[in-house]
């Protein structure tokens, strides 16, 4: 049995697990030290302030991905747009996991009042841009050599999700409390998915 639900800091232990690998055993991620349990809980409450953290869970193997929004830029005008990810424990790559939580974050998202999500990818790295370009994400643009890691210059491309038709004047998006109170966002938390 597989569900998907909000993150509380309790899963932070598994999701700091799940996300270690991609900080030392890849380039993934930018970070160089993976953060532990307790960075991790503080991530998770300083998203779910604003945006959805939601985890993957598996009957037999607790919490298995991951996906969140974050903000895209600290600047008043951005706050209609937020950056997304992803993360699935290795052994349960392949299995529809990325695509049903980016599923149900971005249909929070869009219940929430955000427009257009961006994902930035370490290239090359075929497996994500494949994931992100069948959810309907288009590429932007790449920033070369961005970053330094493991002994080379890495880019990053990023890819561009419009999440709703953009509107003259948009209302300021709801927080995720506000958004809780909405009988659609509970109704999306109580569908559940069935792969694992």
């Amino acid at each position: 049995m597989a569900d998907i639900r909000m993150a509380n800091k309790g899963d932070a232990a598994a999701v700091a697990a799940i996300y270690s690998p991609y900080v030392t055993d890849a380039v993934t991620s930018f970070e160089i030290d993976p953060p532990g349990p307790g960075d991790m809980a503080a991530r998770i409450e300083t998203v779910l302030a604003r945006a959805p953290w939601l985890v993957y869970t598996n009957s037999g193997a607790g919490v298995v991905g991951y996906a969140y929004a974050s903000r895209h830029h600290e600047r008043a005008a951005y706050q209609w747009s937020v950056d997304v990810a992803v993360y699935i424990h290795a052994a349960h790559h392949r299995r529809g996991i990325g695509r049903a939580l980016y599923e149900k974050l971005f249909a929070l998202l869009r219940l929430q009042g955000f427009y257009v999500a961006h994902a930035g990818v370490t290239l090359p790295n075929a497996a994500s841009v494949g994931l992100h370009e069948s959810m309907g994400f288009v590429p932007v643009g790449v920033y070369p050599a961005v970053g330094w890691k493991f002994g080379a210059w890495r880019d990053v491309g990023w890819w561009r999700l419009p999440l709703q038709d953009l509107v003259p004047t948009p209302a300021a998006p709801l927080t995720v409390a506000e958004a809780q109170a909405l009988p659609a966002w509970q109704a999306l938390l109580q569908s559940t998915e069935s792969k694992s």
